[in-house]
């Protein structure tokens, strides 16, 4: 009978790195995947209403974005209570349309211009008499598209 024998040295062998830069890329890509990255931080409450007959817009780079909305619990006594408009990152009034529009014209590409459409994102709950001032600063500077900016569902929920 043959005996049987023990292997010297049984240490455990080197881990191979060679699917290291794979392992890699693939946790990179999948960060850059799920990461959203915001243009702007909403310094108001914007809980928008529901509309049952919606259309997405396809070009978001021929938009400009006007916010409408009680300011955040945070900022209130800062800005009170009252509804405000947002643009881009801070709070203003109704009389800085005119110059916000304009140097979102001049930032854009100027054959843009034509086909530049003004999103209003207004919080449910923001009486109509600020949208009718933010529609007539629109038409005095003509930006005549406008966008309502709603949330699929049903009316009457």
């Amino acid at each position: 009978m043959s005996k049987f024998k023990k292997k010297k040295g049984g240490d455990v062998p080197a881990i191979s790195t060679a699917s290291l830069p794979d392992i890699v890329f693939m946790l990179l890509f999948f960060f850059m995947v799920a990461t959203v990255l915001r243009d702007n931080d909403l310094l108001i409450q914007n809980s928008l209403p529901k509309a049952d007959q919606v259309t997405k817009l396809e070009k978001k780079d021929r938009v400009m974005f006007i916010f409408a909305g009680k300011p955040h619990e945070r900022y209130r006594s800062k800005y009170g209570e009252g509804a405000r408009i947002q643009l881009n990152d801070r709070l203003s009034d109704v009389s800085e349309i005119r110059n916000f529009v304009l140097a979102e014209r001049a930032a854009r590409n100027p054959e843009l211009e034509k086909v530049l459409t003004t999103s209003l994102k207004v919080d449910k709950e923001v009486k109509m008499g600020l949208v009718g001032e933010i529609k007539q600063e629109l038409r005095k500077i003509d930006a005549l598209k406008i966008n309502y900016t709603t949330t699929k569902g049903s009316v009457v929920d």
